[in-house]
């Protein structure tokens, strides 16, 4: 019995992601802006959760060992397709940039994101239509495939699947969180969002209701979400982000529903800290201190691998 307990652990603890940062903050440096390939352990059929930046990523991971091939090969043939939050210019311009030089794959958005992308830059103006939708002739590279909010969507080329949830990023804006499963397996992708008491919006709140029995069930790996200020910002200049107080009282938020003491060393991602260093030094200080759940909170690295 005691080997056959030690068995069910070691199981219950093996990853089920694979995930390499391609960019992490939230403005200013350009080669780092938000994008997160994530495939199933022990393959290369990644999806690239939004796409600030992606060739100055897979340039880093290169130098990092992760990848053995070429920049070109990564882009065209690792990526299998891009999920983009929404379309504010730090979470698209990776994707715009090296459009002409990636490969035909599908890019998943909800119907708001991908009007706007359409409009603004795929639109044979400000950037050449690569997509199979929109304005200006298009070149149909990438399939623009519009995502249903909270219906199970297929990610073409991966055994992985994806669901859709809406966000509030300075309310009436959308941002969007990606439920990524693959199997019994899932992780959380939340992008740019503010709170549920900022943002006069309870998109968390529902969002947490529908994540908190795959907690419970121990089938959630880890939630990404970002803390872009130190809790010195006010909230009527966060712009539609996270403070890492605001970042605690949503956990706990969702802690009331999945039950006393079932995040303790559950893993946090934390996306998009926006620079100066020493905002994101703070940021990193106030989470700690705050952490009274006992999260287990990670900072991932551009081109540096981890499991999930």
């Amino acid at each position: 019995i005691g080997l056959f307990l030690i068995s069910i652990q070691l199981f219950a603890q093996k990853p089920a992601f694979e995930v390499v940062p391609l960019g992490i903050k939230g403005g200013v440096d350009e080669a780092n802006l938000s994008a997160y390939l994530v495939a199933p352990i022990n393959t290369r059929d990644y999806i690239c959760l939004d796409a600030g930046t992606i060739n100055a990523g897979i340039e880093k991971a290169i130098a990092n060992k992760i990848f053995n091939v070429p920049a070109s090969e990564v882009l065209r043939k690792y990526i299998k397709g891009y999920c983009i939050s929404h379309a504010h210019l730090d979470h698209v311009s990776g994707l715009i940039i090296n459009s002409p030089a990636d490969s035909s794959k599908t890019v998943y958005a909800t119907k708001k994101c991908m009007e706007m992308m359409e409009k603004h830059y795929f639109n044979g103006e400000t950037w050449a239509n690569f997509g199979d939708e929109g304005p200006g002739f298009q070149l149909k590279k990438y399939h623009f495939q519009t995502l249903d909010i909270g219906e199970e969507t297929k990610i073409k080329n991966t055994a992985m699947t994806v669901k859709a949830f809406p966000l509030s990023h300075v309310n009436p804006f959308e941002s969007t969180a990606f439920l990524i499963q693959n199997g019994n397996d899932a992780n959380l992708y939340l992008e740019d969002t503010g709170p549920d008491s900022v943002e006069k919006s309870n998109h968390l709140s529902e969002l947490w209701k529908v994540i908190s029995p795959l907690v419970q069930q121990k089938k959630l790996k880890g939630i990404f979400i970002e803390v872009s200020f130190p809790n010195e910002q006010p909230d009527s200049s966060l712009f539609g982000h996270l403070t890492p107080n605001h970042l605690m009282k949503e956990l706990h938020k969702l802690e009331d529903l999945t039950g006393k003491g079932t995040l303790k060393n559950f893993k946090i991602i934390i996306t998009h800290l926006k620079p100066p260093t020493q905002n994101i030094v703070k940021i990193k200080e106030q989470l700690q201190k705050g952490n009274d759940l006992g999260v287990k909170i990670i900072y991932p690295e551009q081109g540096k691998r981890f499991e999930l």
